[in-house]
């Protein structure tokens, strides 16, 4: 880490890479997920990566921006001599992705209510309940109440406006009887068993019902997470928002 960034004194006592090292050898081998909670400068990240392992950091501060990027860049493009870079052999190669944390999904408004937060924008949203129950987030072009699937005929459609029966009416009649569909809305007026091919959920408490609380034990079941872009051509980093 010194030699990536010799003018910068952020960390006086960066961990030695063949102390990582050490560690990696007697308790993973390779193709093993590394997990460091406190990322810091990237020094597990960059063992982990030239160990041939793969690896999740995680970091809040600034210097993830400033030296972790950086610094795991270098190590994918073969620009990073020192640490184990020699002992291992290390040539480059592989590539990370980069997720940024999005702001909390709920907020309390003034009178103490769980409400959907402002700063999520319509697509924000769609995207957010779409995985919490399952569905792919995958929005069509021509039909404004298919934002994603589940299976070629099982379908969601997130919006925060209050449906009335008449709107649930019309579609149902535009989805069919060969397709089913799932509508997260605000609130809704409806015909008890009035459409066959509709299951309707309120927001929030469609997110509240799939959220854990009081719970600080690593125990959040996060299911239906991004799968990874297919490896083509010269290694990238990735960015995403969740």
């Amino acid at each position: 880490m010194r030699a990536l960034f010799p003018n910068d004194s952020s960390f006086e006592t960066p961990k030695p890479e063949r102390l990582i090292e050490r560690i990696l050898n007697i308790s993973t081998i390779a193709g093993d997920l590394v997990l460091d909670s406190f990322a810091g400068s990237g020094t597990t990240g960059a063992v982990a990566q030239k160990m041939g392992r793969r690896w999740i950091m995680v970091e809040l501060g600034e210097h993830c921006h400033t030296h972790i990027i950086p610094r795991l860049t270098k190590v994918i493009d073969g620009q990073d001599s020192g640490g184990i870079t020699e002992a291992v052999g290390w040539k480059g190669g592989g590539g990370f992705r980069y997720f940024k944390l999005a702001p909390s999904l709920l907020e309390t408004d003034r009178w103490g209510r769980l409400v959907i937060n402002p700063e999520f924008n319509s697509a924000m949203l769609a995207e957010a309940v779409c995985k919490l129950e399952g569905f792919t987030y995958a929005p069509s072009d021509t039909l404004y109440w298919q934002h994603g699937f589940s299976t070629e005929r099982d379908f969601i459609y997130v919006t925060t406006a209050s449906l009335t029966h008449e709107q649930l009416q019309q579609l149902s009649d535009e989805v069919g009887p060969d397709r089913s569909l799932l509508i997260t809305c605000g609130s809704f007026r409806a015909v008890r068993g009035g459409y066959l091919n509709l299951t309707v959920k309120k927001i929030p408490h469609a997110v509240l019902n799939r959220c854990e609380w009081g719970k600080d034990d690593y125990s959040l079941d996060v299911s239906n997470l991004p799968a990874a872009p297919p490896v083509t051509g010269q290694p990238r980093l990735f960015e995403e928002v969740v």
